[in-house]
């Protein structure tokens, strides 16, 4: 269906699948074509220095770049893979040449919780019940809140250099497609969320470098909200941390509001309207502008048209990116046991660094605190090996806890 009306209003397919390739695998420059084969494969073509992109070089062209020496492409992601996608979006960031060339990344994922970069995922989900229901948690390399992605969810990734940056810009375009296509008024609130009457459709974050930067929002079209709402729960207990905490709001999907309004429609909606509007203002060229492009592109986030992408998606998939990156942080649950009919509440707390569990401790009535011994010491910290913890706690003997109790 998409294919089909990108070319009913003119673009090629194949002309711009194959152009995509030769454009990428080129480490950014827009005409010469290189073979994959010649490229550096570690960490994308960064290790070649004609690959790199002159930080101070895109500096000085980019204030004399007129928009209309400025050409935008929009590639779509052919993987669901959620770590296949970061890495896709990391290896342009770095390696690409976005100085007379803005690219608008168009992605969709499997399910899957992805927070920013500086948060702890188990303040933002019970880790555990998103692994038994197979749902996949990532971190990015964003800052910005934790969000739940399916395949009724689009991912838009806009690219420019670091002088161009212009989220504003970049969240009207979404919202002026969504009202040229289906007459859907949204706002952007204080936050640079999109919302429809004070529900939230889109959120956004960014990653602001040298010489690039992007800016990537969601846009609800049909996700499973029920699967959203029960991602997003996190384990009773009391984290205390220093990470970045998500504000929650309440969302809405855009098939709510228009029945008609599915993922692919969206994405050639909202990659026509960045097509057709000029690079740094918000005037509509129309058709005419949208012919000087290059269109839409396939794009395959594999070695062979981007190498080191592999190695790039192992590091975003890795358990010390997604957990051991997680700033330092305690957890204390409040406990019940029985000592001669009475109950006693005590405090256990746990203390993880580095996504380990480090010490473990628990706060007597008394306000002493007695170390724990416990066979998870130095393991993974997780929902269920706290809970586990909690278990053992419960099965000391009376006698124990009688002793803790009266400082024995």
């Amino acid at each position: 269906m998409i294919l089909q009306r990108i070319i009913g209003r003119g673009a090629v397919g194949n002309q711009f699948y194959g152009f995509a390739r030769r454009t990428i695998v080129s480490g950014g420059s827009n005409d010469t074509p290189t073979d994959a084969s010649s490229t550096a494969a570690s960490h994308g073509a960064a290790s070649k220095p004609e690959n790199k992109v002159n930080a101070e070089q895109t500096k000085k062209s980019s204030s004399v770049i007129r928009d209309a020496d400025i050409k935008k492409s929009v590639f779509i992601s052919q993987s669901y893979d959620i770590f296949t996608n970061l890495a896709l979006e990391d290896w342009l960031y770095k390696n690409f040449d976005f100085s007379h060339h803005h690219v608008l990344l168009l992605w969709a994922n499997e399910p899957c919780v992805v927070i920013g970069r500086h948060q702890n995922p188990f303040t933002e989900a019970n880790v555990s019940k998103l692994m038994d229901k197979g749902i996949t948690i990532a971190r990015r390399n964003s800052g910005g809140g934790a969000v739940y992605h399916d395949r009724g969810n689009l991912n838009c990734t806009f690219f420019t250099p670091r002088e161009r940056y212009n989220r504003k810009y970049n969240l009207n375009i979404l919202t002026r497609a969504l009202f040229r296509e289906w007459a859907i008024k949204a706002d952007i609130n204080e936050r640079d969320d999109i919302v429809i009457n004070n529900k939230k459709i889109s959120g956004t974050a960014a990653k602001l470098g040298r010489p690039n930067a992007y800016h990537h929002c969601t846009l609800l079209a049909s996700t499973n909200k029920e699967n959203l709402g029960d991602s997003l729960i996190k384990e009773e207990a009391n984290y205390v941390t220093n990470a970045t905490a998500s504000v929650r709001s309440p969302i809405k999907n855009l098939c709510d509001v228009n029945r008609t309004v599915n993922v692919s429609q969206l994405l050639s909606a909202v990659g026509y309207e960045f097509l057709r509007t000029v690079a740094t203002e918000l005037e509509d060229g129309g058709n005419i502008q949208t012919m000087k492009q290059r269109g839409f592109q396939l794009i395959n986030p594999t070695e062979k048209w981007f190498p080191g992408i592999s190695s790039l998606r192992n590091e975003f998939g890795s358990w010390d990116w997604v957990y051991g990156r997680t700033p330092k942080f305690n957890v204390k649950k409040e406990l019940y046991l029985k000592v001669e009919d009475k109950s006693h509440k005590i405090i256990l707390n746990v203390e993880v660094e580095k996504g380990i569990i480090n010490n473990i401790n628990i706060i007597m009535p008394n306000n002493e605190e007695v170390p724990v011994v416990s066979g998870l010491q130095n393991k993974p910290f997780n929902e269920k090996n706290l809970n586990g913890i909690i278990t053992a706690l419960k099965l000391v003997s009376t006698d124990n806890v009688k002793q803790a109790i009266n400082g024995v």
